[in-house]
């Protein structure tokens, strides 16, 4: 897709630190990285092919849930950690996740006696999560995501059931739905196509820069198809 230019000049203050939240099959890490391009951030990016248990959990979620979580949730500090070390004065970041949703998968994906055990861990590791300036939300049809995971052929995602990504946004849906650190710009990505159609990027960046520097707490949506949201 041909890169799609703006003036960067006429604000006066941008976000320094964006992240992209949906479930998989919505299109985060394409997003990301055409908001990098454009806005010349830098990337911080989920590391899930790491987690030797996700192909594990993906067959049988019921077993493997506890180990792909508490694997999910010792990355998630080692990167926080990681984030925190490097130069301040570093170029602003885009992220195609929300360290918050760690505990959003614990709650949706293991037994009350398991959650009890997580919990403890997590705030025994006392986590001091830094806060987007903006958070970006892509919702799309369960049957939309199934199709495009099955479609892009990676080898671990091919157990993922429709069941589980139904349960999973649906977890997030509830989630946003109170989520209230930052700014959210949800937007239906049912019908969109950002990596080879230029006028859709184009259209959403006109709304992103309506919503750059909004209270914390708020809420916007960008909706082309009007089904969804």
């Amino acid at each position: 897709m041909e890169e799609v230019q703006i003036d960067l000049k006429k604000f006066d203050k941008l976000p320094k630190f964006i992240a992209v939240e949906g479930p998989i099959g919505a299109g985060k890490t394409t997003l990301t990285n055409l908001l990098a391009d454009t806005f010349n951030y830098e990337t911080f990016l989920e590391r899930p092919a790491e987690n030797p248990f996700l192909p594990d959990f993906y067959v049988n979620p019921s077993q493997a849930a506890l180990a792909t979580q508490l694997f999910f949730l010792f990355q998630r500090v080692k990167q926080i950690q990681e984030l925190k070390q490097e130069d301040i004065f570093l170029p602003n970041r885009v992220s195609d996740f929300l360290l918050d949703k760690d505990k959003l998968f614990a709650k949706a994906t293991l037994s009350a006696d398991e959650l009890k055990l997580y919990e403890q861990i997590y705030q025994y590791l006392a986590i001091d999560l830094p806060t987007p300036d903006l958070v970006i939300y892509l919702q799309a049809e369960t049957k939309t995501l199934y199709e495009r995971v099955m479609h892009r052929g990676i080898e671990m995602e091919k157990s993922i059931s429709f069941e589980y990504l139904e349960l999973l946004n649906e977890t997030y849906k509830e989630f946003f739905f109170e989520y209230e650190r930052s700014p959210v710009l949800i937007v239906n990505s049912n019908q969109i196509d950002f990596q080879s159609k230029k006028d859709d990027y184009s259209l959403f960046l006109e709304k992103l820069l309506d919503y750059f520097n909004k209270p914390e707490g708020s809420k916007m949506y960008f909706n082309p198809s009007p089904a969804l949201i």
